[in-house]
């Protein structure tokens, strides 16, 4: 049996909640309204779980404080980070949209693709570098080599036998860079993310790889890959028993970066807001302890010297992929 309200009871109801909406507003920001809370969209081009996803995840809640906005990362993942690109790229230059970017997606796809829905320099604007990103050279347990030297050896006396897996284009070079220069031939399996190649490594369905930190470290941890050297020209603090590349093929020098990047158009003062959030982000304990746990290496650039960079690493890479006898698709 219906029971309606009677007329005292909802006005004391409306009263209430148009109390409670005024003081939610007094609580927000002179401008804003509760429909009006902004949302700025941050696109990870590669899959949940990846490098960049973990590092995207650590920094954005102190960025979006900052800025006094809500951050909300997508997922956009395919095509060696394209899809996710090109829609930024193409996206309103209003400073709510962001590619989380490094070196696979803008400076190696550049020589790696013939073409590209998007062009790297001018539709992408630099916002802000955050540091460097470290790689390991892993084998599956099962391959009988404990050195990088063992594992040429080994690749040599079979060739073709041995199998990479390479879920984005910096891999892949760096890969086919660590094969040329130790003569071997190891066969190349691509995937559409870091988590999906680990998974097979693991699982044996290919032995060899060249990843990254975060993804991988958990299996060699548990015993489950085997870390045979680092892809940078010095050590790393969290391996630091673990020999660089170098050791064994001369002048290896593989690692990449993340970075922030707005639609090409986008009003540069909005690119520098975007950085001073980052760069005070950073230099909090807890997200630089959290960073670090996964071999993140912080280095901040500003829009023009991060610009500057991403030029200067494009033709970095452009000699590495040449070297490696990469022809562009």
């Amino acid at each position: 049996m219906n029971n309606p309200m009677r007329p005292a009871a909802r006005s004391r109801r409306a009263f209430a909640r148009l109390a409670v909406t005024a003081a939610l507003a007094l609580a927000l920001p002179s401008g804003y309204t509760l429909a009006q809370q902004p949302v700025m969209r941050w696109v990870v081009p590669f899959a949940a779980g990846s490098y960049t996803d973990n590092v995207a995840r650590i920094i954005a809640p102190g960025i979006g404080e900052r800025l006094g906005q809500t951050i909300v990362i997508e997922n956009k993942a395919g095509a060696n980070g394209i899809i996710g690109a090109e829609y930024v790229a193409k996206a309103t230059p209003d400073g709510q949209t962001v590619l989380v970017g490094g070196a696979s997606v803008n400076v190696v796809n550049p020589n790696v693709y013939k073409t590209l829905p998007y062009d790297p320099v001018n539709d992408l604007l630099p916002a802000a570098r955050i540091g460097l990103l470290p790689f390991m050279l892993v084998v599956n347990k099962d391959v009988p080599a404990t050195t990088a030297a063992e594992l040429v050896s080994y690749a040599k006396q079979n060739p073709g036998k041995l199998s990479y897996a390479t879920p984005n284009a910096a891999t892949l070079v760096g890969m086919e860079t660590f094969k040329r220069g130790a003569g071997v031939d190891i066969v190349s399996v691509p995937y559409k993310s870091s988590p999906q190649a680990v998974t097979d490594l693991v699982a044996n369905h290919v032995q060899v790889a060249i990843a990254d930190f975060a993804v991988t470290m958990p299996q060699v941890k548990a015993g489950k890959l085997r870390v045979l050297a680092v892809t940078m020209p010095k050590r790393s603090a969290l391996l630091p028993d673990v020999p660089t590349l170098a050791d064994t093929v001369p002048n290896f020098d593989v690692s990449a970066w993340t970075g922030l990047f707005m639609p090409g158009k986008t009003p540069p003062a909005l690119a520098a807001k975007l950085y001073e959030a980052m760069r005070a982000t950073l230099a909090t304990p807890e997200v630089r302890d959290k960073l670090t746990s996964i071999g993140f290496d912080i280095q901040p650039l500003g829009p023009d010297e991060f610009g500057t960079y991403l030029r200067n690493e494009i033709r970095t890479w452009n000699t590495l992929v040449r070297d490696a006898g990469i022809k562009p698709e």
